[in-house]
């Protein structure tokens, strides 16, 4: 992906910052209720509908 636009880079930057785990203060505050978040994304398997 060469000479990405700013918009798409943005939209990249939002999705690079949105793949991260669940913070391990929110595990221990639900008692381990809440491990994992359903909106992660492996960057080889799962593919970016960005414009």
């Amino acid at each position: 992906m060469s000479h990405n636009s700013k918009g798409q880079k943005k939209r990249l930057a939002k999705a690079h910052k949105q793949n991260h785990r669940v913070p391990t203060w929110v595990i221990m505050k639900s008692n381990r209720e809440v491990v994992t978040h359903p909106k992660r994304r492996n960057w080889r398997r799962n593919d970016l509908k960005v414009k």
